[in-house]
């Protein structure tokens, strides 16, 4: 069964830094691209960050950049996002997913390119 696993959510106040994790199981991530996104209550789902399935190619949303940072351990089957500086508007239900892209070292946030998804890890960033 494919499946990817969020953890590292959680409370933290402004300022503070998280780092979540994506493991997946029954299948290696080293031929999928892989994206986190963010949904916040009564907003659309959008898309954070991704990295290329060989991690040379990362790309961030303009509110992130310079905050986040992507990355993966293929040997361990898991991607991370390592979140500091974290802002009150950054609270979200986080979710990692893939899609396989084994040729080309790129990937995109649109979300729709996107296969597999998690279920989720709640991040609050509140005083």
């Amino acid at each position: 069964q494919l499946q990817l696993v969020e953890s590292g959510g959680g409370l933290v106040q402004p300022g503070g830094s998280l780092r979540l994790s994506c493991a997946a199981s029954g299948f290696t991530l080293d031929s999928y691209a892989i994206g986190w996104f963010r949904q916040a209550p009564g907003k659309e789902r959008e898309g954070v960050s991704c990295i290329s399935k060989g991690g040379s190619t990362r790309n961030y949303v303009d509110s992130v950049k310079g905050r986040f940072t992507i990355s993966r351990d293929n040997a361990k089957n898991t991607v991370y996002l390592q979140m500091n500086s974290l802002k009150p508007e950054d609270t979200a239900v986080y979710y990692c997913a893939a899609y396989w892209r084994p040729y080309v070292n790129t990937c995109t946030v649109a979300k729709g390119r996107y296969e597999f998804w998690g279920q989720g890890t709640q991040v609050t960033v509140s005083s």
